[in-house]
């Protein structure tokens, strides 16, 4: 199973950026996909997840009403979408599921490498 982030970089304050995720490998299925995200010395915190059954979203509430998480419709793809980006947004964002490997498998997770997003003048 491998998890493969884009979109990240360097933005200034108020700014945008779109951050996509797709997963491939051996699935069986698929229970959510979601957003990390890990700033320096910091320890690393849910931003946004989405189940994948029902597109039912979480926020972490720093982020309510300017991140948006939504999943694409091969339901294999995550995007978050981050407007109005504050210097608190600097991190390095991990894209991750939860998902089963085979019928007999345990749900287990996932995660991306990780793409950094810099929020700066």
């Amino acid at each position: 199973v491998h998890l493969v982030e884009s979109g990240g970089g360097l933005v200034q304050p108020g700014g945008s950026l779109r951050l996509s995720c797709s997963v491939s490998g051996n699935i069986f299925s698929i229970l959510d996909m979601g957003w990390y995200r890990q700033a320096p010395g910091k320890a690393r915190t849910l931003v946004a997840s989405i189940t994948i059954r029902d597109s039912s979203a979480h926020y972490e509430d720093s982020v309510k009403g300017r991140f948006t998480i939504s999943r694409g419709d091969a339901r294999t793809t995550v995007s978050l979408q981050m407007n109005n980006l504050t210097s608190g947004d600097t991190a390095e964002y991990f894209c991750t599921s939860r998902l089963r490997p085979s019928e007999l498998s345990d749900l287990t997770t996932y995660w991306g490498q990780g793409t950094q997003v810099t929020v700066s003048s």
